[in-house]
Formats: C-alpha cells, structure tokens, sequence
C-alpha cells in the first residue's frame, strides 16, 4: 500500500537546513541586531535582500504572502488603507458585538446544562471535561454549539462554505456505502475514530465544531480562560502543557488513544479532532505528521481546509493574534473551502507501524489537495518568527524533541 500511495505523490526534495547561526550562544547577548536588518556600513540592501529571500525559501511554509506583508506590518497602498478606515467604523464594531454576544450566549447554554452535573475528571493526568454527558443536556450542547458555530463564521464574514465530499478509490480499504457523495456524513465519523486536518488558522476549529462537533487538544491554559473555559470541557478537550516534561506528553498521548478507540467503538462517545501537524502553516504546505493521532490504529476521516483570499490571508502563520483577528473583523468576505476524503481504513501493514500510517494519510491529503509537502515544523517556525522580530538569540529548538 505504502508503494501505491508513494506513486500518487513522491517525495519532493527535502528543503535546504534550517538557518543556524556561526556564533557561539555566549556571543547573542552581545549583538542584539535584527536578522532582517542591516547596518550601511558593513551590509548593502542588495545582501539584505537576498538574506531575506533565503529565509523565506528556508521557511516558505510560514511565510505570508498578502498585501500586508510578513507579520501583517507592510506598508499598505493607499486603496487598503480607505478600505481599512471603512471597516474600523463599520464592520469591526458590529462584528466585535455579534461575536461577543454568541461566545456569552453559548457560555450561558453551556453553565445551565452543566449546573447540577460534576464533570468527568482524571486526576492523574489533570484532565477535565463533559463531553460524556448524555441526555437531552449533551443533545443542546452539542446542537446549539454547531449552530452557533456557523452563526459566528458567517458574523465574521464566511457568508457560503464550500464544502465537498471526494468518492475515490483507496488502494486495500474497504468501500462503504457511506463514502459515496451525497450520503449522511455521520455515517463516516460513526466509523471513525478521529477527524484529521491539516491546520491554518484557530478558524479551523469553529468550522469543525459546526460540522461535527468534536473534541480537540487544546493548552492546559485554554480550561481557565473566561467563557472559552467551561466551552472547551463541554467539547472534551484533552488538556496539554506544550513546554512540558515527557512524561506528560506520554500520558496526554494516552488520553487521546483512549479517547480515538472509544469514539471507533462507541458512537454516543465524541469524535476526536486532531491536527498531526502540531502547528499553524500558511495554508499552502503540509508538515510532517506526528504520530499521536494514528497510534490507536483505528480508522481516520481526513479532511482539508483551504483559505482563498485576495487581500488578507486567514493563515495564522507569522502574524500575531490580535493583528489577525483585526484584520479578519475588517474583510469584508471571507472564503472558506472544506474537502472531505473517505474514511480511510489502516491496513494491517499500518496498525503495526504508526509512521507509515501517518506517511501514508498525508500523502493522500497532499496528493488530493496538490498541497506542497515540507519536512520542517514547529521548531523551525519558532526560528523563524526570531528572525522577523529582530531576534539574535535564536530560540534552541532544532535539537529539542518536538513530542
């Protein structure tokens, strides 16, 4: 199978080494000048330039390429700049509102049905949720959170989502009848244990909650936010301390193999939603998958989100996000395309190897969305994002375990 698959999408040749620097890490605190700056006397613009485009090769699955520039600070022509103004009066406050009111009204939603209920708890591994409420409290939940889910993209400009569902032949899986176009989607994800996507902004995650409703992993941060909070442990978000030790990642990694092969056996148990990049890219690359989503080895329903635009890019890459969120409040129109791939059935080849597993599905959501395969990640996007900022001290990251 493996072979089959490498013929629909060969490797691309691996990019070139990630930037390191020549210095000593003793001599950063000594030169603080920024990577994407240089001074007259020593560097002419021309070097500057060419440092810069470098960069962006090294990068390219992080670099934006609207008419805003690297982290949303070019400089703007003048009809952006009127369009702008225009939005900060009009769209930006009416949007803000809307959006404010459907957060509050479905944390009300959310307090009410869960009042006189204790959530699920798992001390060892800190995790919280409600996800496994039953009865008419979790069927409001759930039907009130994709309905206002939707509600709030189309406040924020996605009036129409494209959304289409591929019929294609796997090699060795199994061909349900539910795989064909026009059948109830449910019919899949009852099948499936998670839902696979490749991830470009935290937009991702309001369009799955409208169309499926699932859990995700989220920051350990994420369950004592205000509203947010109480939202993400309706959803039954596994709950992870990115810059933690090992052994917490193992056992969040647990957590989510446990909850992927009940949601496969269990149909009133939540779908998992999982994002095998670990990371953000500006839509256009597919990273190197890690291999927590396939280790359950239970069927996985991929899924590809696409962001057309023309002014603003929604890829939420090098830009931080308060600017992100200003600009998306200020766009008028925004486009959104979801492509939904069959369930896609692991071979016995497959169970018994995660990495081919997880090889093997991004190789078929890059074949079916002519998505760019890269093999760098989160670490080379935090040097990156050093680089733009000004950073000498480039973050030491290559060598760290990306769990």
């Amino acid at each position: 199978m493996e072979t089959e698959l490498k013929s629909m999408n060969p490797d691309p040749p691996k990019p070139e080494q990630p930037y390191t620097s020549s210095r000593d890490e003793g001599s950063y605190s000594k030169d603080d000048r920024p990577l994407l700056k240089s001074e007259p006397n020593r560097v002419n613009s021309a070097t500057t330039e060419k440092n810069i485009e470098e960069l962006e090769k090294k990068f390219a699955a992080f670099v934006r390429s609207d008419v805003y520039g690297p982290m949303g600070r070019g400089e703007l022509p003048l009809v952006e700049k009127v369009l702008s103004a225009i939005a900060v009066v009009t769209l930006f406050p009416i949007r803000f509102v809307l959006a404010l009111v459907i957060l509050v009204v479905y944390y009300v939603i959310c307090r009410v049905c869960t009042l006189f209920s204790a959530p699920n708890r798992d001390e060892e591994e800190e995790q919280e949720d409600f996800a496994h409420m039953g009865g008419w409290r979790r069927a409001v939940i759930v039907w009130c959170g994709r309905f206002l889910s939707r509600l709030l993209l189309f406040v924020l400009g996605f009036y129409w989502i494209c959304e289409s569902y591929r019929d294609i032949e796997l090699p060795n899986q199994i061909k349900s009848s539910s795989q064909n176009e026009g059948k109830d989607q449910s019919e899949d994800l009852e099948r499936s244990g998670a839902i696979i996507s490749n991830h470009v902004s935290y937009l991702d995650i309001l369009y799955h909650m409208s169309a499926s409703f699932p859990s995700f992993v989220a920051k350990r941060s994420v369950a004592k936010l205000p509203l947010v909070g109480l939202i993400s442990k309706c959803l039954g978000c596994v709950y992870v301390q990115r810059e933690s030790n090992s052994s917490d990642f193992k056992g969040v990694s647990g957590v989510v193999t446990k909850r992927v092969k009940e949601a496969h056996e269990n149909r009133s148990a939540p779908m998992m939603m999982l994002f095998p990049e670990g990371t953000t890219t500006n839509g256009e690359f597919l990273l190197p998958f890690k291999t927590g989503a396939f280790l359950a080895t239970a069927p996985v329903h991929p899924v590809i989100l696409r962001y057309p635009y023309q002014r603003f890019s929604l890829a939420w890459d090098s830009i931080s996000g308060a600017r992100h969120v200003f600009y998306l409040f200020c766009q008028f129109i925004n486009h959104m395309e979801a492509i939904w791939l069959p369930v896609y059935y692991p071979s016995q080849e497959e169970k018994d190897d995660p990495k081919l597993y997880a090889s093997n599905v991004r190789r078929l959501m890059t074949c079916e969305s002519h998505l760019i395969m890269s093999d760098i990640g989160l670490a080379e996007k935090r040097i990156y994002h050093a680089a733009l900022n000004g950073n000498n001290s480039l973050p030491n990251v290559l060598h760290q375990k990306d769990d």
